[in-house]
């Protein structure tokens, strides 16, 4: 899936820095995350592409922002048909993993738990360690899982593809 375009339309208005703790490395990780334990959980990959990019995308500070997934889910229906589409059936769990990211600890689809669990192990980078406790899925519940996801997390890294697909230049640039 081509996301490009997409992050086009959120760095449009985005209010945060690209290289704060809820910008694109972020996305980027939760990207990662969501595609390794999509391949275990059958979760439907677009949704968690996209998940991963707009989850945050409408966040206002860095701190407390109880509002930003419900913001970011009707950001998602404003994109809708013009720089993604997806079927209502799809487009729903899109909706739905937004909005309840944040304060919400399961769900009885995989998707959606397959996206609340990539942000989850993305945890490291705000010095948490992601429990398994907190986690839906079987797989992000794994000690290698969690071990990767937030040795990654914990030491900021920067997926290639931040630069080398988007386009992107963050300051301070860590590979993997």
């Amino acid at each position: 899936m081509n996301l490009k375009p997409i992050l086009q339309a959120i760095l449009e208005h985005y209010a945060l820095p690209l290289n704060g703790d809820h910008g694109v490395a972020h996305w980027a990780r939760v990207l990662e995350n969501g595609l390794r334990m999509a391949v275990e959980t059958s979760a439907n990959v677009e949704v968690v592409s996209l998940f991963a990019v707009l989850h945050d995308s409408r966040r206002i500070n860095e701190g407390t922002d109880p509002e930003h997934g419900a913001r970011a889910a009707e950001f998602a229906a404003e994109l809708r048909g013009k720089v993604f589409d997806l079927d209502d059936h799809e487009f729903r769990l899109l909706y739905r993993a937004c909005e309840g990211h944040t304060h919400e600890r399961n769900h009885p689809d995989v998707t959606i738990q397959t996206c609340w669990d990539s942000d989850r192990l993305d945890l490291g980078r705000v010095g948490i360690t992601p429990h398994p406790s907190r986690l839906c899925t079987e797989v992000a519940k794994r000690p290698d899982i969690i071990k990767w996801a937030d040795r990654r997390a914990s030491s900021g890294i920067i997926p290639t593809f931040v630069l080398d697909e988007w386009g992107i230049e963050l300051e301070q640039e860590r590979t993997w």
